[in-house]
């Protein structure tokens, strides 16, 4: 762990400010202490009292002041870097290039909460203590050397003791703090998916034996933080003793020389009153490092991340306008995940043409979400294009692409909002009613205690699988019905269904591609009466296909493709 992070200095302006404000601070603090040290020991030496304790007094109310105003605009620093980087860590894991299947939603809230509120340590009290740290032992030693060679020779040489134990302790405790987070992010991670899987947990019993893994966890990262206090308080113990020793060894030089006479009373004063102030600061940030360990892993896991996949995708120079009725045409299209060496997809090559439904089949695996996925725009291709019409698709911006895009997930997520909200999503305006009648979520919704302004609850605990996927359905009418040429995508839109959900839901599908460019993902093959061509996707493994993708034709005037 570096003593200052360049990647906080580098990629946040609120540290830069922060830094600038800390060393002036710093600076003045340091003048601060040399002035009062100069006056105490003119006073206690028998200098005259009055006029000195007065200018005493100043110092002091001064250093108080002072020292209030740079606590207050650390804190509010430290504010400003976390929102800076929370803002940052949102915007990359939310973005188009985000990667979904490596995203931990319960580690990354972990990450953005309670990670990046133990960086208040290290930008409000360390970053500061570090100026100091610098500062005030060089112009201790600077004032100490022009009044006793030989008393700043001694602090010369016992200074330099403190940051190599605590860089040695430092080291020690890395692991620990590591592992210290490692597992508090695991716990985060699993106790939110243990959440959302509750109400299955509890009807296949398996809710006891998840609440002991939990509880192991937690008594892991218990112990783990344990262990971490008990090497940071060792540290400080250490640090406290070796300051005390070289602050003694100065106490007794002088002590013996002033006895013998060859060190006057004003000097040896001033010695011993500044020889504290050389150590202090150089105590104070080993304990503060200690203390702010948490937020430096943390933030080094933040930009971990940031390094990784995602962010908002790059937007043309010249944004080219999505075309209206254009056939949509994968050319060799390919896609590999990061970290991972088969790929998802590889040489497709098909066509979506306008007003027609195509199916897409395959085995798992095959590459079908990813199919979606990029026409989503979640994520690019790595090989091959995507064309709408003549234009790329990579050309088109990310947001006005998706305005055309009517998307039934195979989960659709539903938020604890009401029923006319979760409808409403992503699309202004509409008549919601009306789409719901042509999902057939109509009667669903009306016996719900409150209708179109009930509240469903996360993830629309208060339905079943059917019912949501209608309320998906509802959300695809509303925006076809606001956007008549756009593009509808299903993905497996009756997995996990019974008969009869599945039944109501393939009715509304059908209402919903009337007259519509449709693709659909799925592996049921009732699907295959509503589409007029049927894609089987090959599926891929150790950087190759096994089979090619065959686009079948299933009604007259349409070519085969490729």
């Amino acid at each position: 762990m570096k003593p200052l992070d360049p990647r906080l200095v580098a990629t946040t302006r609120s540290v830069r400010v922060h830094l600038v404000v800390a060393i002036a601070c710093g600076a003045a603090l340091t003048g601060l202490i040399l002035v009062q040290a100069r006056l105490l020991a003119g006073v206690i030496s028998g200098g005259p009292a009055t006029a000195a304790l007065a200018a005493l007094a100043l110092v002091v109310s001064a250093r108080v002041v002072l020292a209030y105003g740079a606590e207050t605009a650390a804190l509010r620093s430290a504010a400003r870097v976390k929102s800076d980087l929370r803002r940052r860590l949102v915007a990359h894991v939310t973005g188009p290039a985000a990667d979904p299947v490596t995203t931990d939603a319960g580690e990354l809230a972990t990450l953005a909460t309670r990670g990046l509120d133990a960086l208040d340590d290290y930008v409000a009290r360390y970053l500061p203590q570090l100026v100091l740290a610098v500062l005030v032992p060089v112009a201790v030693l600077v004032v100490v050397a022009r009044a006793d060679w030989i008393s700043a020779l001694v602090i010369a040489c016992t200074v330099p003791l403190i940051p190599v134990f605590m860089a040695l302790i430092g080291w020690h405790t890395q692991d620990r703090t590591a592992r210290q987070w490692r597992l508090l992010e695991r716990l985060g991670g699993h106790f939110l998916d243990v959440v959302e899987g509750l109400p299955t947990l509890a009807i296949f019993r398996r809710a006891k034996a998840e609440a002991e893994l939990i509880r192991r966890v937690t008594d892991e990262h218990r112990r783990a933080t344990m262990g971490t206090l008990r090497v940071a308080f060792l540290s400080a113990f250490v640090l406290e003793l070796l300051a005390t020793i070289a602050v003694a060894l100065v106490a007794v030089e002088v002590g013996l020389r002033l006895l013998y006479g060859q060190l006057d009373l004003d000097t040896a004063l001033l010695v011993l009153i500044l020889a504290p102030e050389a150590y202090l600061p150089l105590r104070e940030v080993g304990a503060r490092f200690h203390a702010s360990m948490e937020g430096v892993a943390a933030a080094g896991r933040v930009f971990a991340v940031l390094d990784g996949p995602g962010g908002p995708a790059p937007e043309p120079a010249a944004p080219a306008e999505p075309p209206t009725g254009a056939e949509i045409r994968f050319h060799g299209v390919g896609l590999t995940y990061p970290g991972r060496t088969e790929p998802a997809l590889a040489g497709v090559d098909l066509v979506l043409r306008p007003g027609t439904t195509t199916l897409v089949t395959g085995r798992s695996g095959a590459g079908k979400t990813t199919l979606l996925s990029l026409l989503l725009r979640f994520t690019e291709p790595d090989a091959g294009r995507i064309t709408v019409g003549e234009v790329d698709l990579a050309d088109i911006p990310a947001g006005d692409w998706r305005r055309r895009v009517a998307w039934v997930p195979q989960r659709p997520y539903l938020l604890d909002a009401s029923v006319a909200d979760n409808i409403r999503l992503g699309t202004i305006g509409g008549d919601v009613e009306t789409a719901a009648r042509l999902a057939g979520a109509h009667d669903v919704i009306t016996a719900l205690p409150d209708g179109y302004a009930t509240r469903l609850g996360e993830r629309g605990t208060r339905l079943s699988a059917g019912q949501r996927q209608r309320i998906a359905l509802a959300r695809a009418f509303l925006r076809v019905a606001r956007t008549p040429d756009a593009i509808v995508l299903l993905d497996e839109p009756t997995a996990h269904l019974d008969p009869e959900n599945a039944a109501l839901v393939r009715a509304g599908v059908a209402r919903l591609l009337e007259g519509r460019t449709g693709l659909i993902v799925a592996h049921d093959g009732g699907w295959s009466g509503l589409a007029d061509e049927v894609v089987a996707l090959p599926w891929c493994q150790e950087s190759h296909c096994a089979g090619t993708t065959r686009q079948e034709s299933h009604f007259a005037g349409i070519g085969g493709g490729s």
